[in-house]
């Protein structure tokens, strides 16, 4: 267990420093790259990399080295490079902790008195887009590493790499590893503070994270619009012919992709994982969505609201981690409600994106997808489908002995509980490339994105006490590690 002085270091940064820094790093609308095409001339991202370097340069960590690392048209990232104290390991393994600083846009539906870009705090959390997903990261990385040099506990080196390119798929990032490939050393131990945790009871451990592919499919039928009561009947609808394709892939029904591309069987230990997390969370991963009444009235039964697509929360863990699902997250060519003429319209898109199991392959999927939607279009229509996006999967290394005993007490002296292993419907593409990069490497990949927190949504929060609990233990877990 850590020391009383590195705990109370801990809680009282959070307190009297890391609110009032999280709440203004809030107000930067540093949006990421692909949210923000001139993010280069507006200077946010820039502005958030050089608040986090200033920050860091206070910290009382021993001989840190902190530095912001910028290449040629690529967004900043911010490098430290804590060495080793006396006692720790002396070889050049290291503990590297990887987060971001941009952000997902402003997103509709926030709540009166809340917004993006507006830090609110209250009963404990912190709300505005980006503290929990995951500004927080750097801020909490560097000070579970000032708790062990403050009470001096022994610790190996640590150098950390936060990103400003993540939520538009990192592109960025694999020029920067070659970069600092020779800086980051041997890593033996990866510490990813961007995932989610099932409850704010205990620790949650990320154990797999789903690949994904994302894409336009457009139909045209006309040149332009036309009457509809002139044409409707001769002239397919270009949204009838899209509800044809997309029944190719999924099936509207049960949400199930049908083709076997998508689908991967599920490891056994994976398996036994999702009902201990099942058990532990029963009906909540399902009642944490803010799901909707059949009618107006906002206190009707639950029994009289919008349901899951599985009720039991093993098949809904693995439904969310190990199975595809196709979402429509856009569309064109819909004109808004009351600008909605009788017309037929010339063409429909919609941005698709799709989940992928972990270890499926998102090249061939995504080649798949394409050469479904686009054969033999009806009707003769003009189909196409340009693919966006690609992210790989990734599913945990066995856990080394060393790291499992070294979580099972963290988590023990942080919340009285022992952690619990579960996969995620999100993907960290950071993740899997330093898998491929470092492939003896050890990962905690863990965060603060719980029930409600919403983060991409409307009211994204960050929970201050479970924060804290969760700093406390990765400094725990890096005095422990045995590189």
């Amino acid at each position: 267990m850590l020391p009383s002085t590195a705990r109370d270091f801990v809680d009282t940064c959070w307190d009297q420093d890391l609110v009032a820094r999280l709440s203004d790093y809030i107000r930067i609308p540093a949006k990421s790259p692909a949210f923000d095409a001139s993010w280069a001339a507006h200077g946010h991202l820039e502005r958030v990399a050089r608040d986090a370097l200033a920050w860091c340069r206070t910290q009382p960590v021993r001989d840190l080295r902190v530095q912001i690392v910028s290449l040629d048209g690529r967004t900043p990232c911010v490098f430290f490079d804590a060495p080793s104290t006396p006692g720790g390991s002396g070889n050049d393994r290291t503990v590297l902790f990887y987060g971001h600083l941009d952000k997902q846009p402003e997103m509709s539906g926030w709540r009166a008195g809340l917004g993006p870009w507006q830090p609110v705090l209250q009963e404990g959390r912190l709300y505005g887009r980006g503290a929990a997903d995951d500004g927080y990261a750097i801020y909490s990385a560097l000070t579970a590493i000032s708790a062990l040099d403050v009470a001096a506990v022994a610790r190996p080196r640590c150098v950390g790499l936060i990103e400003t390119c993540e939520e538009s798929g990192s592109f960025d990032l694999p020029a920067y590893l070659d970069h600092l490939a020779p800086r980051l050393g041997q890593v033996g131990l990866l510490v990813g503070l961007d995932s989610g945790c099932g409850d704010y009871e205990r620790l949650w451990m990320t154990t797999s994270l789903r690949g994904m592919l994302s894409g336009v499919l457009r139909v045209d039928v006309l040149r332009e619009g036309v009457h509809s009561g002139n044409a409707s009947g001769i002239v397919p609808s270009s949204f009838r012919i899209l509800r044809t394709l997309l029944d190719r892939v999924d099936d509207s029904r049960t949400g199930k992709l049908r083709d076997p591309v998508f689908q991967v069987p599920v490891p056994q230990d994976r398996l036994d994982q999702a009902h201990t997390a099942g058990a532990v969370l029963g009906d909540r991963i399902w009642q944490q969505f803010p799901w909707v009444p059949r009618g107006d009235g906002q206190d009707s039964p639950e029994s009289d609201r919008a349901r899951p697509v599985a009720a039991d929360p093993v098949e809904a863990i693995l439904n969310r981690s190990w199975r595809s699902t196709l979402s429509i997250i856009g569309a064109e060519g819909l004109p808004p409600l009351d600008q909605a003429g009788n017309v037929l319209r010339p063409y429909t898109s919609v941005k698709l994106s799709v989940r992928l199991p972990p270890t499926a392959d998102p090249q061939r999927a995504a080649q798949r997808l394409k050469a479904v939607l686009e054969a033999d279009p009806p009707y003769g229509a003009r189909v196409a489908f340009e693919v966006e996006g690609i992210g790989s999967g990734w599913n945990a290394p066995p856990t080394a002995a060393w790291l499992k005993e070294a979580l099972d007490g963290a988590s023990l002296a942080a919340f009285e509980r022992e952690p619990v292993w579960m996969g995620e419907g999100g993907g960290i593409p950071f993740i899997s490339m330093l898998g491929e990069k470092f492939p003896s490497a050890q990962f905690v990949i863990t965060g603060v994105l719980g029930p409600q927190s919403n983060a991409h949504g409307p009211n994204e929060f960050l929970l201050i006490p479970y924060a804290k609990k969760l700093t406390r233990l990765i400094a725990e877990v890096a005095a422990r590690a045995k590189l």
